[in-house]
């Protein structure tokens, strides 16, 4: 009698994602990928990083300067050209089959973003000394100024090709960002990189005591009681958002 026994399945290799919006932050990624792994900084170019009309991240494909071009604006201008006007960094996390399925839930796959394979530069975080999400941890900081450990590593990234033009975040949006920001600076992201691009969409949070000194008279303190409490309820929806996303755009139904 035959075996019919079925073969044991065939272990796949995990994705390597490449995150650059809210799954910078790594609340978020264990939240909704929880066996997801971070290992590394990737670098993702020509594109630019912006907050499209949705109030979302997203990446555009970025025109890539010819040498004619170089020399008109060496010659017409002072100011030096961006430094990261057509370059994006991300984290880069490791996907199981499981997780990758929720993540394409949560990005609206296909309706909000389309998976591509892309090619990015890739440095691997040293394994031995893994990233600590405590606000007082040193962490394991990749230095993206040395050679990357891989320069071209195929990795998953979410584009909306549709909606490309620049726009504002959502509120929520801007507490999960920072959140993320956070993190991503700790890893090694360059700080040059998130003030030159991120910090033109994304505000930094307001830290800033409403019931101080200089906040004299009681219709002040009211006022700032009560942005207090919105920046409160705001946040605490962009916790709910980072478990379970709700699309305010509309575009995922």
């Amino acid at each position: 009698m035959p075996d019919t026994t079925p073969p044991p399945p065939t272990p796949t290799n995990p994705t390597l994602y490449f995150g650059y919006g809210s799954n910078l932050w790594h609340h978020q990624m264990l939240t909704r990928c929880p066996t997801s792994t971070y290992i590394g900084i990737a670098r993702l170019r020509p594109y630019t990083w912006l907050i499209n009309t949705r109030g979302y991240a997203n990446v555009v494909s970025a025109p890539t300067p010819t040498s004619s071009t170089s020399t008109t604006t060496t010659t017409t201008t002072t100011t030096p050209p961006p430094t990261y006007s057509t370059t994006v960094y991300g984290l880069v996390y490791t996907l199981h089959p499981t997780d990758e399925a929720q993540l394409d839930i949560n990005e609206g796959v296909p309706t909000a973003y389309t998976k591509e394979l892309l090619p990015c530069s890739f440095w691997a975080l040293d394994p031995s000394n893994p990233f600590n999400p405590s606000p007082d941890s040193q962490g394991n900081v990749i230095d993206t100024s040395t050679p990357p450990t891989i320069n071209k590593c195929t990795m998953l990234v979410y584009i909306d090709r549709k909606r490309t033009e620049a726009s504002v975040p959502r509120k929520e949006y801007v507490y999960r960002m920072n959140r993320g920001i956070e993190d991503a600076v700790k890893c090694g992201v360059p700080g040059g990189y998130v003030e030159e691009v991120m910090r033109r969409y994304v505000p930094a949070d307001d830290g800033e005591d409403d019931d101080d000194d200089h906040d004299k008279g009681g219709k002040k303190k009211k006022e700032g009681k009560t942005k207090k409490e919105e920046r409160k309820k705001i946040a605490q929806f962009a916790r709910g958002q980072a478990k379970r996303f709700k699309d305010e755009s509309g575009v995922i139904k």
